[in-house]
Parts: C-alpha cells; sequence; structure tokens
C-alpha cells in the first residue's frame, strides 16, 4: 500500500510546513506519500501546500501530451491529456531530459467516481526483478528516444521545445545533447542517449529510471501503430526507443518490462484534496483508467541531472 499521512482537522499548509521534515523522510524511505486532509480545493491552495513541501518548482519541458499551465497559480499545469478509459504505461516523468524533477506533486480537486488512482512502482524493485542480461545492456549502454516532427502526427515540435526557430531549436539541442536532423520532407528528428539505470541522489541505490517501455512503438495501440508504420514508414514514427546504441527493441522486451512495472504496482484510491509526492528518481506513476469527472493538478520541482549507475551482481 502506498504510504498516507492524514493530517489533523482543519490543519494546512502551515502544518504540513511545520511537518515537512518528517514528510520528506517518509517520502526518502518509500518513495512516495499521499498526505490526506488538506483543503486543497483549488490552484492557489495546491500551490501553497507545494510550497510548504518543496522550495524549487519548476515548469514542464519537452511534453508528449498536452498539459497546460494553470492560471494564477504559477506553478500549476494540468494533468496530461489522457483518454480515460485508457491506462497510462508506468514512467518517470521527463527521464529523457538532461535535467529531470527530482520530486512530482499531484493535488486531487475532483475525485472521479471510480478508478483514476495515481498508481506507483519502486523503480528499485522493478531494476531487482528484470533479467540481469537487460539490466546489464542498459546500464552499460543507456537508452535512446527517437522523435519525429511532421506537422501531420504528433506534438509540433514548436510545442515540444517551446522554441519558434529552427536555430533556436538548434541551439537547444546542442545544449541538451540531442542530435537534430532536417529530412528532406521536413520533418524535424531527434534522437538522445539517456541513463537507464541511475544513483539515487540521496541513497546511491541504483534504480530503474526511464521510459523505455512508456514511449516504445510496441506500447502503441496495434492498430494504430500499424497504420503510422503504414503512412510514415517505420523510421516516420512520432516517437519510439531503442537500445543506446540503436538497436531496435522486440515486442517481447517491451512487455517483459511493463509485467515487472505490473508485478510492483500498488495505489490509493484519491480522495478530493489529497496531496500525492512523488520521488520522481525513485518511483515510477501512471494513472488508471476511470469514470466520472477527475481533475487532478501537477507540479514539478528539485530539478537535477541523473548520475548513471551500474548495478552490483547478485
Amino acid at each position: 500500500m502506498t504510504a498516507v499521512i492524514t493530517v489533523p482537522d482543519g490543519a494546512g499548509p502551515d502544518w504540513l510546513r511545520a511537518h515537512r521534515e518528517a514528510v520528506r523522510s517518509v517520502v526518502t524511505r518509500t518513495g512516495a506519500v499521499v498526505v490526506r486532509g488538506l483543503p486543497i480545493v483549488d490552484d492557489g491552495s495546491f500551490a501553497a501546500a507545494c510550497h510548504a513541501v518543496t522550495d524549487t518548482t519548476v515548469r514542464e519541458r519537452e511534453p508528449f501530451a498536452p498539459r497546460e499551465p494553470r492560471p494564477g497559480a504559477g506553478i500549476a499545469h494540468s494533468s496530461a491529456a489522457w483518454p480515460p478509459d485508457q491506462p497510462m504505461c508506468m514512467h518517470h516523468e521527463g527521464s529523457y531530459g538532461r535535467e529531470v524533477p527530482g520530486l512530482m506533486l499531484f493535488g486531487c480537486l475532483v475525485a472521479p467516481a471510480s478508478g483514476g488512482a495515481i498508481a506507483l512502482a519502486d523503480g528499485a524493485a522493478v531494476l531487482r526483478d528484470l533479467p540481469p542480461t537487460l539490466v546489464d545492456r542498459f546500464a552499460r549502454e543507456g537508452w535512446r528516444l527517437i522523435r519525429n516532427h511532421n506537422g501531420f502526427i504528433g506534438v509540433g515540435w514548436q510545442d515540444a521545445y517551446g522554441v519558434t526557430e529552427l536555430d533556436a531549436l538548434a541551439d537547444h539541442c546542442r545544449a541538451e545533447d540531442i542530435e537534430l536532423t532536417l529530412t528532406p520532407d521536413g520533418t524535424v528528428r531527434t534522437s538522445r542517449r539517456r541513463p537507464a539505470v541511475v544513483a539515487h541522489p540521496e541513497t546511491g541505490e541504483p534504480v530503474w529510471f526511464n521510459q523505455i517501455a512508456f514511449l516504445n512503438e510496441w506500447t502503441m495501440e496495434p492498430a494504430v501503430r500499424e497504420y503510422l508504420v503504414a503512412e510514415f514508414g517505420p523510421e516516420g514514427l512520432p516517437y519510439t526507443t531503442t537500445y543506446g546504441n540503436g538497436d531496435p527493441l522486440d515486442e517481447a522486451t517491451v512487455a517483459l518490462i511493463n509485467d515487472v512495472y505490473a508485478a510492483h504496482t500498488v495505489r490509493e484510491p484519491l480522495r478530493a484534496g489529497d496531496l500525492s509526492i512523488v520521488d520522481n528518481l525513485r518511483t515510477a506513476h501512471s494513472r488508471d483508467p476511470y469514470t466520472g469527472d477527475r481533475e487532478v493538478v501537477v507540479a514539478f520541482a528539485e530539478p537535477l541531472v541523473p548520475v548513471p549507475a551500474v548495478p552490483t551482481a547478485a
């Protein structure tokens, strides 16, 4: 079960600020905690709760799904646009970046009628249960993410990278160690290699930290993948992942990674006012399908540059 801390009746951000160290110690120990009973009813009260937990918040970078900044609060974003009847694969937010959020905060303004939990999986436990040969290869090579922006499908490069001119995109790619290619048909293609196994910044423990399975072509709906391959070719998919050296992943390997995530998934049903604090390096997250209305706002905090780690053989 997910760790849950229930605040005293009438407690608010001041209580959370006074107990910050104790709450954060639970996050370090377990990877995530739900603080329950806070008066989180809108963007402003969510932002106040976030500031009680952390001093450093940041904006999202290089999104894959539409997510809008919320007006008035300064740090809040909408949750990622995702069909309510479809599950979301486990992932560590922004793990394809050179710098990543170390902490994720989710505030539940409106709880769904059913489902819709923020599901969590321990990256250290996932690492231990993946085949050693697979872990060793990814630890040595890292993983590669390829994105194609052709103006027809997926997020446009202007929205994905937050720039409007190709010269600015080139500058961004150089700064972020991203390979940029402009194809003859006008497609903007980017490729970057990132570590797949990193050392946790506080404990030093190796953890599985990536979006290898979530952003791979084999996680797409089969009919969608077949259409995209037929329309744009296997090299023109809006995104996919490979081994660090560029070798493709097969469907069975991607399914295996998702199966191991599923075996380590825990969830706590959402209640209005819940503040979920997630150690993004240690803990992958996803979202369950749901019915009814659901309004969850998100903040990104404590950016850091992940340090690659090589797991110790058992």
